[in-house]
């Protein structure tokens, strides 16, 4: 198996040359398969080492950051001391450290003792390596569900760790597709910076909608006012269209292209090579099929003829579990890519073909370029992928970081002009 191809894409075809971006460094805690990793390489960074507990995870992160260190330890075992002398740097040389800790163990029951909480040592590793690298900069993701932990008590707890370590915060609630993300996808994205003014978070460049499902934040989200002055949403259509049509049980771990790219973020997603991995339609149970028949683009289990319905469903308000047995509108974005591929639990079915989601057409709408492979169990590779940052949305957040890194290195080197007369 060879290593994954390090390609570059664009949209635009001709126009003037760009000058080379100037490497940047990272470090990414709980990278999983690599989201935020790769967005940030898209935007010339340099991944020095990745940190996952997941063994296949970090199998895939491995296999398409072959640069990057990949350390498949809990991170409870890491000494970040241990991982800074490896790397022969010094503090405050890192440009940014990246990474969002799983959120299951914060308690809403006892947040005053949320930094004492066994459960929550992950967030305290993450402020460990902070202390150590003393980064330039730091990217913090989360579920937008953590602002109303406690009463927002746990957020505030956060920053204030954050903020006694010397980092100037900004806080946002980023939706995918405003940045040409083909998904709606809600995230909660904290920047630090060393010094200098709080970073800004990337403004939208797509026109796009979608239900906040959460509950509090919903003054940091970004409110668009002028449709004009952005591109319209990449939809379903735009995103997949151009994949290779399968029948349940076809496709392979590496199949060829069979039909030509309809639209600008399928040519960017592309793989010069001619092929694509991880395209394989599962197959569906008896049950399943008959279900799936009755469902029309866009709609869910409501289409479902009652009796065909698992007897949980028969009991659901209609109201509830909007999204189960659902399938996707050509014209609309995905839901948020999830951890499996079971239409009891999402829309899976395809808009114009009877079958379940591929992992690459998961990947697609989660941004990763046909050359990212996944590696491992196809039930592994749907959780690596449901787990990932939108790869666009971290280049869109790795861009602003990269502005404010480049001011602030303007700014210093003048200083010290002045200073030296």
């Amino acid at each position: 198996m060879t290593k994954a191809k390090r390609a570059r894409f664009t949209i635009v075809e001709g126009g003037p040359k760009q000058e080379p971006l100037r490497p940047l460094t990272t470090l990414d805690l709980f990278c999983g398969a690599g989201g935020i990793t790769e967005g940030f390489r898209e935007a010339g960074y340099h991944c020095l080492y990745g940190n996952d507990m997941m063994k296949e995870a970090i199998e895939t992160f491995a296999f398409n950051h072959p640069e990057a260190i990949a350390d498949n330890r809990p991170i409870e075992e890491v000494d970040p001391a241990e991982v800074r002398v490896r790397l022969g740097i010094a503090p405050g040389e890192l440009d940014v450290l990246v990474g969002g800790p799983p959120c299951q163990g914060f308690s809403i029951n006892a947040p005053e003792r949320f930094l004492d909480d066994p459960r929550n040592k992950l967030f305290r590793h993450y402020a460990k390596f902070l202390a150590e690298f003393r980064p330039k900069a730091f990217v913090f993701e989360n579920v937008p569900g953590l602002l109303s932990f406690g009463d927002g008590k746990v957020f505030s707890q956060i920053q204030s760790e954050f903020s006694k370590l010397g980092y100037q915060l900004s806080a946002r609630i980023m939706f995918a597709a405003h940045y040409g993300v083909p998904q709606e996808r809600w995230r909660l994205i904290l920047l630090g910076s060393l010094i200098g003014e709080p970073i800004k978070h990337p403004e939208p460049t797509h026109w796009a909608t979608g239900r906040a499902n959460f509950r509090g934040g919903r003054d940091m989200i970004f409110q668009l006012t002028n449709a004009d002055s952005l591109a319209p949403a990449v939809n379903v259509h735009d995103a997949i269209s151009d994949l290779p049509r399968l029948e349940m049980g076809e496709g392979a771990e590496e199949v060829g292209y069979t039909y030509e790219p309809h639209s600008g973020y399928a040519r960017m997603m592309r793989n010069v090579d001619g092929i694509t991995f991880n395209h394989y339609a599962a197959k569906l149970s008896k049950q399943n099929k008959e279900r799936m028949k009755h469902v029309p683009p866009g709609g869910s289990w409501r289409d479902i003829p009652h009796e065909l319905l698992p007897a949980g469903m028969q009991r659901a308000r209609r109201s509830d579990h909007t999204k189960r047995y659902g399938r996707l509108h050509p014209d609309g974005l995905s839901g948020t890519m999830l951890t499996k591929c079971d239409p009891h639990w999402g829309t899976v079915f395809l808009p114009d073909q009877n079958r379940t989601l591929t992992v690459r057409e998961a990947a697609r709408f989660q941004s990763f370029p046909d050359t990212y492979r996944f590696l491992g169990s196809r039930v592994s590779q749907y959780e690596q992928v449901g787990n990932a940052v939108p790869v666009l949305m971290a280049k869109a957040i790795a861009m602003s970081v990269r502005e404010y890194l480049e001011v602030s290195k303007k700014n210093d080197e003048e200083s010290k002009a002045v200073a030296h007369g």
